[in-house]
């Protein structure tokens, strides 16, 4: 489709309104279909975690996401920040505006096929002209974004080799391991909060890609990444093994935007729960170092003590800093912490930084702002597919 003919005319906004109605019926079967065609292709299957697929989160978090699309594209400006959580998770993955197509006739085909006679022509039309028009923002930003990563100090280009080069127990299911560039030269210095694409050969697997959140400080010589084991899971059981020390893994430069800003004039309140600290350890390492940090608070939720990463680190940084706040609760101990207890640890006013579980997340973004945190106030980070913690 030409540049031309992707244009978001009023009939064509239009006939997209009228699909909505469809798109709530019928759209996780949409998009539950779009995989099925698109993961035929085996190049394109390694792209994608298989577990997002057998667990229905993938289909699900696209299917809101289109939903999301025909709702609001008349006013494609309140969609701005998926966009963006969009763009990043693409650059991490290393998708080209050559996948593009395939997603494309993957997704009419899938349309076609579920709806059968509703699929009119006019239909088909207009879903393909709103497919490239936001293609065409996607791919534009992601553009920015591949060229930034270009052109910082230590930056390159699709993926680079590094050696896994150490590892160490971090709780009782996490371990960290240390990524060093096999070329020995500078690596970006990544911003705290942000997240690498990793890609990895398993033996007796084959080729697979994730995306980790970076937990070591900003540094130009390398990385580390912090990892769940989860039980049966093949790359989370052979990262956390002695095994991976030694094997090499391909890195894409570091993405995400669930950052601090550059400027932070409020207090800042992390709640964590689980492997959820991960993209946070250095922002609240960074606000630590600061000598004129504004007030930092962070609960840290796990099911015990031994299950708690960098529960030690984050006591360190407590004790040694008169402006950090830390209060630990153990699920275990003293049961799951609801939002007015979490809210009455916290400062008001402050920046609300939300990380863990989707189910505890989506908790906690419905009934924080009834304990009294503005909604506008809480940022969250989601790993793996974005399913809607609002929902």
């Amino acid at each position: 489709m030409s540049s031309s003919d992707r244009s978001l005319t009023p009939d064509v906004i239009a006939v997209i309104k009228a699909t909505i109605p469809a798109l709530e019926a019928h759209g996780l079967d949409i998009t539950t279909e779009m995989y099925r065609r698109l993961l035929a292709d085996p190049a394109i299957a390694e792209m994608f975690d298989p577990t997002h697929q057998s667990k229905g989160t993938q289909p699900r978090a696209l299917a809101m996401a289109v939903l999301a699309y025909a709702k609001n594209i008349d006013n494609l400006g309140v969609l701005g920040g998926a966009v963006e959580r969009i763009a990043q998770k693409h650059v991490s993955l290393e998708i080209l505006p050559e996948h593009y197509p395939h997603v494309a006739t993957a997704l009419l085909g899938a349309i076609q096929h579920v709806l059968g006679e509703a699929a009119t022509p006019a239909i088909l039309d207009a879903w393909g002209r709103a497919y490239w028009a936001l293609a065409d923002i996607l791919i534009g930003r992601e553009h920015q974004l591949y060229d930034t990563s270009a052109q910082a100090e230590g930056g390159w280009t699709g993926w680079r080799s590094f050696t896994i080069a150490q590892a160490h127990r971090e709780c009782e299911n996490v371990t960290t391991l240390e990524l060093k560039p096999v070329d020995g030269k500078s690596v970006i210095q990544a911003v705290p909060g942000q997240y690498l694409g990793v890609d990895l050969n398993i033996p007796s697997h084959g080729q697979t890609r994730r995306n980790y959140s970076i937990t070591s400080k900003p540094s130009h010589d390398g990385y580390t990444i912090s990892v769940r084991h989860v039980p049966n899971g093949i790359v989370s059981t052979w990262l956390n093994s002695a095994d991976s020390v030694g094997h090499e893994v391909r890195l894409s430069p570091p993405a995400g935007e669930f950052v601090l800003p550059e400027k932070i004039e409020t207090p800042v309140a992390f709640i964590c729960a689980g492997i959820g600290i991960t993209p946070m350890i250095g922002m609240i390492e960074s606000l630590a170092e600061k000598s004129d940090a504004v007030p930092v608070s962070v609960i840290q939720i796990a099911h015990s003590a031994e299950a708690a990463p960098f529960s030690s680190k984050l006591r360190e940084l407590a004790d040694a800093s008169e402006n950090i706040s830390l209060y630990t609760r153990l699920t275990s101990v003293d049961g799951r912490p609801d939002a007015d207890w979490i809210a009455s640890h916290l400062p008001e006013n402050a920046a609300y930084y939300l990380c863990g579980p989707t189910g505890f997340m989506r908790e906690m973004v419905q009934s924080l702002p009834k304990a009294g945190i503005p909604a506008e106030r809480l940022r969250y980070e989601t790993f793996g597919p974005d399913t809607g913690v609002t929902d």
